[in-house]
C-alpha cells in the first residue's frame, strides 16, 4: 500500500510524514515543489530553524529512526500531466493533501498574488480529485487540511461541518456557508465544496480536516535530530500570531497586540495536528469511512491577549524580559469576539490532547533561543509593508 503526502516539505507535511512512516511498513511517498521556500524568500524572510534539503532529511530519517519506507517525488500539483502520472504510477491508497499557499496576508498583497493563491490551491486539489476519478482510484481515502478560517467569525457556536437551515417551517442540513475573510481562506472554502462534490459524483471517501492555527516547533520525531527540523516562519506574511509574538520576544521587542486583543481564535499544537492526521491516514482499510466527514482540528480557542501574556510568562522562564504592548489595530475586526467551535468528532479521533498551549510555547522558546541571530537579522519582517516596499523599489 502507498500513502501519498503532498506539501511534504512544509511545516505540517514533513512531521506528519515522519509520524506516519514510523507507524507503518507501507510506502510513504512525499511530494512537493519547494514553493514555500520561494515564497518566504520572496518576502525577504527565512525559517528561524535550518530546513535541510529533502535528501538530507530523508537520510536523517533513516539514520535516526530507521525509516526506509520514505521516498520523494518533486513536482507541481497544478500541472495535470504531473498529477496524472503520479497517480497512475503509484496508485495511492490514501492521500494527505497539505500542499497550499497558506498565507492570508500574502494572498491579500495584490491581485497578482490573490490570483496566484487561488489558482495554485484550487487547481492542485481539483487535479487530485479528478485524477482519482479518471484513474479508477475512487476508493482512495482523500484527506485534506483545509482551515477553520472557512467559518469566518460568526456570532453563534460553529458546528463541525454543516449547519441547519430553516425556511418557512422546513429545515435541512446544508454545508456551512463560505464566510472566509481572505483570498487564501476562500480557496479552502472552495476546496471544501469541491471535495463534497467529488464525494457526491465520484464516491471518493473524503476527510475534510479543518485545521486551526498551529503552534509549536517540534514533534516526537523531529526533536531527535536537527536535520529533521520542520520549518518555523516568524514574519508577518507566513508566521502565525503565536510564532510572531515568540520571535518578537526573542529579538527583544515588545509583543504587539493590536487593539484589545480579546478576540478568540482556534488553536492546536503541531504535535496534536500531526497525531490527528496520522490516525486518519492509518485507519484500517476495512474500517475506513466511505463517506464525507468534516473534522474541526482544534483543541481550544485562545484570545490574542492570552497568547501574548502566556508568551511573556513562558519567555520569562527562559530568561527573556518580555513586555506586552497594545497598538492601534490596522485590521477591521471585532476585538472582543468570543469564538466557540465544536470539535467532538476530532476529539473522538485523537483522544486526549498531547500538548497544551503553554508546553507548545515552551518548545518554541527552546528552539528559538538557539536561533536568535536569524530572527534578529530579519526583525523588520515582523511588520506589514515590507514586501510592498520591496515591490515598489
Amino acid at each position: 500500500m502507498t500513502i501519498l503526502i503532498t506539501g511534504a516539505d512544509g511545516y505540517v507535511g514533513w512531521p506528519t510524514a515522519l509520524r506516519i512512516a514510523s507507524r507503518t511498513d507501507d510506502r510513504v511517498l512525499l511530494v512537493d515543489n519547494f514553493a514555500r521556500r520561494e515564497w518566504v524568500d520572496e518576502v525577504g524572510s527565512t525559517s528561524a530553524t535550518t530546513v535541510a534539503p529533502i535528501k538530507t532529511r530523508l537520510d536523517a530519517a533513516e539514520e535516526t529512526h530507521g525509516l526506509t519506507n520514505l521516498s520523494f517525488v518533486e513536482g507541481d500539483l497544478t500541472n495535470k500531466d504531473f498529477v496524472d502520472e503520479l497517480l497512475a504510477v503509484h496508485e495511492p491508497d490514501t492521500i494527505i493533501h497539505t500542499a497550499a499557499q497558506p498565507s492570508a496576508p500574502y494572498s491579500q498583497i495584490n491581485g497578482e498574488r490573490a490570483n496566484y493563491t487561488q489558482h495554485n490551491n484550487l487547481q492542485a486539489t481539483r487535479n487530485l480529485l479528478w485524477g482519482l476519478e479518471e484513474h479508477d482510484l475512487t476508493d482512495t481515502h482523500f484527506i485534506e487540511t483545509t482551515t477553520t478560517g472557512v467559518y469566518g467569525a460568526p456570532e453563534f457556536p460553529i458546528p463541525e461541518g454543516g449547519a441547519t437551515m430553516e425556511n418557512e417551517g422546513e429545515q435541512d442540513e446544508v454545508p456551512f456557508p463560505a464566510m472566509a475573510g481572505s483570498w487564501y481562506h476562500l480557496t479552502k472554502s472552495h476546496d471544501a465544496a469541491n471535495m463534497r462534490l467529488a464525494h457526491q459524483q465520484f464516491n471518493i471517501p473524503i476527510s475534510d480536516v479543518r485545521t486551526a492555527i498551529v503552534y509549536g516547533t517540534q514533534t516526537e520525531e523531529t526533536r531527535a535530530d536537527d536535520r529533521l527540523n520542520t520549518r518555523f516562519d516568524f514574519d508577518y506574511y507566513f508566521g502565525t500570531v503565536a510564532h510572531r509574538f515568540a520571535a518578537q520576544a526573542v529579538a527583544g521587542y515588545p509583543v504587539t497586540v493590536y487593539g484589545k486583543g480579546e478576540q478568540r481564535k482556534p488553536f492546536i499544537s503541531l504535535e496534536d495536528t500531526v497525531e490527528g492526521l496520522a490516525q486518519l491516514a492509518l485507519i484500517d482499510p476495512d474500517e475506513r469511512p466511505d463517506n464525507h466527514v468534516v473534522y474541526n482540528q482544534t483543541t481550544r480557542a485562545i484570545s490574542i491577549v492570552e497568547i501574548a501574556n502566556t508568551i511573556a510568562d513562558v519567555g520569562t522562564e527562559h530568561g527573556l524580559d518580555v513586555a506586552v504592548e497594545h497598538f492601534e489595530n490596522p485590521r477591521d475586526e471585532d476585538e472582543t469576539h468570543k469564538m466557540e467551535i465544536e470539535h467532538g468528532q476530532y476529539d473522538d479521533l485523537i483522544g486526549e490532547q498531547a500538548q497544551d498551549f503553554e508546553a507548545g510555547i515552551g518548545d518554541v522558546f527552546e528552539t528559538l533561543t538557539n536561533h536568535a541571530d536569524v530572527i534578529e537579522a530579519h526583525e523588520d519582517r515582523f511588520l506589514p509593508g515590507v514586501l510592498e516596499d520591496r515591490l515598489e523599489d
